[in-house]
Formats: structure tokens, sequence, C-alpha cells
């Protein structure tokens, strides 16, 4: 039986990062509630199976993409190609809505002056107030470790 893989380069050594097959794989978090309910939502939309669903705390997600550093994971969406091509955040969903098959039909919406601009901007409010939203007070979902403040310094 023969597996597809995906060949990385890492410090100078190469690897392989296991594949079920799939054209893209989504790595979302999976310990927001909102982040849950929207990748069980894209999986139904995803009726050409093009897509493996994995939440970031799955064992095995941060070896399988090693060039993916693991603050990113808790920051925004993972959209990896079978080549190992990565997208993240809004980038991720504009990608998204070009490979599902009714996402054309809003994908042009990036196209528009300042449209990417603003998604990424909306993009982060979302991210930073993701626990907020899917959660009440009595939500203790959310990493302990998630420090928006800092992330957003550093931009």
């Amino acid at each position: 039986m023969t597996v597809p893989v995906v060949r990385f380069t890492v410090a100078g050594v190469e690897g392989v990062a296991p594949s079920l097959g799939r054209a893209f794989t989504v790595v979302y978090d999976g310990d927001c509630k909102v982040c849950t309910r929207l990748s069980r939502m894209l999986m139904k939309w995803d009726r050409r199976h093009q897509l493996e669903v994995v939440p970031s705390q799955q064992p095995g997600v941060t070896a399988r993409f090693p060039w993916i550093p693991a603050r990113a994971y808790v920051e925004a969406l993972q959209l990896i190609a079978a080549d190992g091509t990565t997208w993240q955040g809004a980038a991720a969903i504009e990608k998204l809505l070009d490979v599902l098959p009714k996402g054309r039909l809003f994908s042009w919406l990036f196209k528009i002056p300042f449209a990417r601009v603003i998604a990424d901007r909306f993009y982060r409010w979302f991210a930073r107030n993701r626990y907020k939203l899917g959660c009440g007070a009595h939500c203790q979902s959310r990493p302990l470790d998630v420090i928006w403040e800092e992330a957003e310094k550093a931009r």
C-alpha cells in the first residue's frame, strides 16, 4: 500500500509528513467552541473530501508540521497544502473559499481593494475574542498561556 506524503526540509534534514491523501489539512483550535463548530461546518461543505480537518491539540500535529511554530496554532487557523505550502488566519480562509465548491461565490470579496487588510484585522479581533464568543464565564477551556497583549505588541 502506498501512502501519499509531503516532503519537507527542516534545518537541512529532509523528512516526511503523513497525509490522508487529502489536498489540504486544516488545523484549528480544538479548545475553542466556535472554532470546533465552524470546523464541523467546514467538513459538511467539503463534498469533494479535499480537506483533512484536525484540532491543533491532536497528538503529533506539531511533529507533522515542524515548520509551523507551536505559537502559530494558538494565534490562527492553519491551512497546509499537500506540498507544504501554508496559509494562516484570513489568508487561510481566503484559500479555503477557493477550495470549497461554493466558496468561490464569496472569494471575490478578497479582491476588493483593502478587503484583505480588513479581513486580517477582523480575523485578529476574532482570534483574540474567540473564547468570549463561544463560551460564557463558566467556560474553562481557554489555554492559560494565551496572552494576547504580547502577540499584539510583537506585530
